[in-house]
């Protein structure tokens, strides 16, 4: 009995010494926050910015919810000379992208089989090297002859350097423009040239093309075929340059079993990278295709193709935001397939959720947010867009207020993180408002950032309602 009444004493001590400790800490929240809204969760749109499948440009725009679209330009059709480039090419895909409220990604070629004319002219005058062979690495499509050109070669090596330059200079940032994958090196811009190995770029070149994108692209993501750490034996090390990854052939070479010739599936050249490759995608975007064979019945509950790899268990191992699969876009898929494709395609990359809002409102006029966010995805947001506040009456936002708090770097399963703002109502007539948030995409008919939230798009279009507030006399 002595026992039981001394186990009462402690507990009831722990609860008082709690009580003091929470009323302290919110004893001077009190004074900003008089009201606590929890929110409710709701998956967010599949269709969400920097994200999901990815088409070709133009293709399959009513067939499944997109934000991005994809595109090759030759190298010859985009560099003229030494120091003369055409850009038109890639102002009339990014006018049209952008056009339909998208954004792009492309890469840049010089080799491509059953292609001739990728090469710069100027440069095969000058004297470029091009061996011709027949390219047996061409699955699902016949072998045919394809075009390599000599990489060591000087001239083509300072071409490289003043396009990469000048691609960024003129690109970087450009609100048109998602993601840029590498290229230039290898068949499809692949950064390989098998089976013709021999052929490939030296170490030494891969790293002027990884450093002339490190030069010139600050904003703009840059991603590389191939992780790759110190002791590879074709690429130059990358696990600790500023660089994305994309797996070309997703959903089918990339996680490892225990057959052997699988050096070559992205999960082990992670793994062979070290740590620095293995966490990339926490501040580097993954993106990449699913391999062809593959395209569309890798959401099948049962794929027909032992090959294939299951999907969900791939994105969780990649952390991969977004990947190309045309099977997606040929013509409507049937249902099944359909509802499998939207649920996994919506755990790709980023889903940001709001578990709740506190506001108050103090006597200087000024309204106090501290909004509580969460991402319940697979991989982080990789570029630093700005949210901002609506204050919403009658249907339409009447005022918008800066937000001060960041999306990137939140990882999933991170704990939330709090954004804390003043918002300044001095001019805004009294009444009772929905305070509103959203992110707005940077391209002007772009889709802003939507949460995970019921009440995501309530009131307003792509902002989310997060609870009543009032303004004073």
């Amino acid at each position: 009995m002595e026992n039981a009444l001394n186990a009462l004493i402690h507990f009831g001590i722990a609860l008082l010494v709690i009580f003091i400790t929470v009323s302290e800490s919110f004893g001077q929240l009190s004074e900003n926050y008089t009201r606590h809204t929890p929110l409710h969760y709701a998956p967010a749109p599949v269709a969400n910015p920097l994200k999901g499948l990815v088409p070709y440009a133009g293709v399959g725009d009513d067939v499944f919810p997109h934000t991005m679209e994809f595109s090759y330009f030759r190298f010859s059709d985009l560099m003229t000379g030494y120091d003369t480039f055409n850009w038109q090419p890639v102002e009339e895909l990014l006018d049209a992208v952008s056009g339909r409220g998208r954004q792009a990604i492309f890469r840049i070629h010089l080799e491509w089989p059953n292609r001739t004319d990728l090469i710069p002219g100027f440069l095969l005058d000058d004297g470029l090297k091009v061996f011709k062979y027949l390219n047996t690495n061409t699955q699902p499509h016949p072998p045919s002859d394809v075009e390599t050109p000599d990489y060591e070669d000087e001239n083509l090596r300072r071409a490289f350097k003043n396009f990469i330059a000048a691609l960024g200079r003129r690109y970087d940032g450009d609100p048109r423009i998602g993601f840029i994958t590498a290229g230039l090196l290898g068949t499809w811009g692949e950064w390989h040239t098998y089976p013709r190995d021999d052929l490939f770029a030296s170490k030494t070149v891969q790293a002027e093309i990884m450093d002339a994108y490190e030069a010139a692209f600050k904003i703009t993501p840059v991603l590389l075929r191939y992780p790759a750490g110190d002791d590879d034996p074709v690429y130059v090390s990358n696990a600790d340059r500023a660089f994305g990854y994309h797996d070309d052939s997703f959903g089918w070479a990339t996680i490892p079993t225990s057959d052997q010739g699988q050096e070559w599936y992205y999960m082990n050249l992670l793994a062979e990278a070290g740590a620095a490759a293995l966490n990339k995608w926490k501040t580097q975007p993954i993106g990449g295709e699913i391999r062809p064979e593959a395209w569309g019945i890798i959401f099948d509950p049962e794929p027909q193709d032992s090959n294939i790899q299951d999907f969900r268990e791939s994105v969780d191992q990649t952390h991969v935001s977004w990947l190309m699969d045309s099977g997606m876009f040929r013509e409507i898929p049937g249902e099944e397939r359909m509802e499998r494709a939207l649920a996994e395609v919506r755990r790709m990359g980023y889903e940001f959720h709001i578990p709740s809002v506190m506001t108050g409102h103090d006597a200087n006029n000024t309204l106090h947010v501290q909004v509580e966010l969460e991402n319940r995805g697979s991989a982080p947001f990789y570029y630093d867009w700005k949210g901002e506040y609506g204050l919403i009456a009658d249907g339409r936002v009447i005022k918008t207020f800066p937000a001060g708090g960041t999306l990137t770097g939140l990882l999933p399963g991170d704990s939330p993180r709090i954004w804390t703002d003043e918002l300044d109502v001095s001019d805004v007539p009294p009444g009772k408002y929905i305070l509103a948030l959203r992110v707005p995409n940077p391209l002007p008919a772009g889709m802003p950032v939507r949460f995970a939230n019921a009440a995501q798009d309530r009131d307003v279009p792509g902002w989310l309602s997060l609870t009543e507030v009032s303004t004073r006399e």
